[in-house]
């Protein structure tokens, strides 16, 4: 149950700057401008604000140390399929919001995504998906305890009552985006070679 705060919004103004990553935009910015609450007493509340990013205008709400949206985890990708760019935005979106086991379950999925993609075959199980990555020399030589790890916190995450931490739904992150990078950014990165020249 959320209790309700006594107090009142404040009109748009400028104050202290503010240095914070926008959860909008992803940028690094410094706003001076937003929205105070003030207490019931009329003094401005430092630990309650409302931030507008000077890059994209948008509104970050401040609560002590939180922000809302947070800052989401891992970079962006290029040159991805479009169900998977959307899939791979929801869980860092996921990650801005606090939501780890939801960010985990859409990392699960995203490997299953991967992996038809790259010629396995639909209606395999989970395990399978990942050893097809792994066996098709997606995943590095030394990489094997990433492997194990991903089999784990996936099987946790949706078959066990457990909730995922943040360095869980983090750890999945680097290892999906290391993938997607190695698999559709890379090689698209590099423009094909001219017939006939010289290497």
């Amino acid at each position: 149950m959320t209790t309700r705060i006594q107090g009142m919004w404040g009109s748009v103004q400028t104050s202290f700057p503010h240095q914070y990553v926008c959860g909008h935009c992803d940028r690094d910015v410094a706003s001076a401008t937003g929205l105070p609450f003030s207490e019931p007493t009329g003094t401005q509340s430092k630990a309650i604000f409302v931030r507008i990013c000077p890059s994209c205008n948008q509104p970050t709400f401040f609560r002590s140390s939180d922000q809302f949206p947070g800052v989401a985890f891992g970079a962006p990708v290029k040159s991805l399929p479009r169900d998977i760019e959307s899939l791979y935005d929801q869980v860092r979106e996921c990650t801005s919001a606090g939501a780890y086991t939801p960010a985990v379950l859409a990392c699960r999925k995203i490997l299953v995504h991967i992996a038809v993609d790259q010629k396995a075959k639909p209606g395999m199980n989970f395990l399978e998906y990942v050893e097809h990555l792994a066996n098709s020399g997606f995943v590095p030589p030394n990489g094997t305890g990433w492997v194990d790890h991903i089999r784990k916190k996936g099987n946790e995450a949706n078959h066990e009552i457990v909730l995922m931490a943040k360095s869980d739904a983090e750890d999945l992150i680097i290892f999906v985006e290391m993938l997607l990078k190695f698999i559709y950014e890379f090689p698209n990165r590099i423009a094909a070679p001219s017939s006939g020249g010289a290497i």
